[in-house]
């Protein structure tokens, strides 16, 4: 699929983190220590201070034993509902000391926030910060909403103030966090925070975005940026020109194939790699910029054969897809100022709205395409209505986000490969095809002749009725 103006991909970098869920299913301690006929649910009488407000020494000294990061994440007060619902913050702990990172398979040791301020929880669970270096985990403890930091509506008298306030303090909302603020946290990880060729090319273009800004700011500034950039028109805008350098590197992702290729353009084996190489191996007065237009060179001039670019042009034919994209293809995608190599960009319906009115005179529907096709829960609508399918995924493909990663039924099977990109187990084989993609087309081979071999026993059974 092609990019959109709305799309960010997290493109140079993607491996698998694992999770282990932690669950603590404790009673607050001062009812453990009730004589039982008196071990009943409390009424809102205010907090348990030894539970939410722990002696300030003790921390302290936890603190030091224990060492941890306080973060914040935004969570949707209803994960049940599409209302406009205020979201509120949700605190959460983190240690990495121990961490090797996604790219050795580190794991992350999860711990699901009690019923009480997480800082007390955290510095005593000392079984799972013992066990972190054995296993060279992560320490992540998000806090249980309505509890220590992590408020609906700002405050805890607010929040506590009456049963409709306190309507979404429920099981479901509090695993529903947990689950979002996971899935969150991986991508962040592993799609993110993980440059898999290069961490000084992946800084070089997070640094480029506001550079590209600084010069076209200047007096005559696109004009300089016109000339380093070779392109055949003069520059409007700087806009423009971002969107044609982050349209190459999410393309580059979908095709970093392990072989020269020229399903989007003429390009090298492995071209993020090469790419890198131009914008790291460049000479040492060479600026931010020039090193940034040798490494999109890479994708849109291999051949050499381009003497200036059009930042227009359409090579590929795809200006249907923004079509598309403004009526059923609506995806709300966004990119985090620190982590991501992409501008940082917030998505703002009203202004996608907006732009997709002007051009096409259309009304995005964002939710149609889900209410049409199930996609809300797409594992029922499959397992019902769906059968002899194969979600053939590469995880460097930045799609593959979107897509089932796991298997369904015996007959809708996720095959997932850590060094897949774009459409890699279609393309023709080649000699230089590499083991495991040799592996993952026998085993589509074989799951189709398994369908074909089951339908017509279907049908030698019907016909000998």
């Amino acid at each position: 699929m092609p990019k959109t103006r709305q799309q960010n991909q997290n493109s140079l970098y993607l491996s698998p983190v694992i999770t282990i869920v932690i669950i603590s299913i404790l009673s607050p301690l001062s009812l453990a220590a009730q004589p039982s006929k008196f071990r009943r649910a409390p009424r809102f009488v205010g907090k348990l201070p030894h539970l939410t407000e722990p002696p300030q020494r003790q921390q302290r000294q936890q603190q030091q034993q224990y060492r941890y990061e306080t973060r914040y994440f935004e969570q949707r007060l209803d994960h049940f509902s599409f209302a406009d619902l205020p979201t509120f913050s949700q605190r959460y702990l983190i240690n990495t000391d121990h961490w090797v990172g996604p790219n050795r398979l580190g794991p992350i040791f999860l711990y699901c926030g009690n019923e009480g301020d997480i800082e007390w929880f955290a510095v005593n669970s000392g079984f799972v910060w013992d066990i972190a270096p054995r296993f060279g985990a992560m320490l992540v403890f998000p806090e249980h909403r309505y509890y220590g930091e992590s408020m609906p509506y700002g405050s805890r008298e607010v929040a506590y103030q009456n049963a409709t306030t306190l309507s979404y303090l429920t099981a479901e909302q509090a695993l529903a966090d947990f689950a979002v603020f996971i899935t969150n946290l991986k991508q962040n990880l592993s799609a993110e925070a993980s440059p898999r060729e290069s961490a000084s090319c992946f800084n070089t273009i997070k640094e480029s975005w506001g550079e590209l800004v600084s010069v076209g700011q200047k007096e005559n500034g696109l004009l300089e940026l016109t000339k380093t950039f070779h392109l055949c028109r003069e520059l409007n805008s700087t806009e423009d020109l971002a969107d044609w350098l982050e349209s190459a590197y999410s393309y580059l992702a979908m095709v970093d194939y392990p072989y020269p290729s020229d399903f989007m353009m003429p390009l090298p084996g492995y071209p993020i790699r090469e790419v890198c190489k131009k914008i790291d191996n460049a000479p040492d007065a060479t600026s931010i910029l020039e090193r940034i237009f040798e490494g999109v060179s890479v994708y849109y001039n291999y051949t050499g054969n381009v003497d200036c670019f059009q930042l227009d042009d359409d090579p590929h034919g795809l200006d249907g897809w923004n079509w598309q994209a403004c009526t059923e293809m609506v995806m709300p995608m966004s990119s985090s100022r620190d982590k991501s190599m992409f501008p940082a960009y917030d998505y703002n319906y009203s202004s996608f709205k907006e732009e997709c009115w002007n051009d096409f005179n259309v009304i995005p529907r964002p939710r149609w395409i889900t209410t049409e096709f199930g996609g809300h829960d797409i594992k029922s609508v499959l397992k019902l209505f769906g059968s002899n399918i194969i979600f053939s995924n590469g995880l460097l493909d930045p799609w593959s986000g979107g897509s089932v990663l796991q298997n369904l039924s015996e007959t809708i099977v996720a095959l997932v490969t850590e060094e897949g990109a774009h459409h890699l187990d279609l393309r023709p084989s080649t000699n230089e095809d590499p083991d495991w993609l040799k592996k993952q087309r026998e085993t589509e081979i074989k799951l189709i002749e398994g369908w074909i071999d089951n339908y017509y026993r279907g049908k030698k059974a019907t016909f000998n009725m």
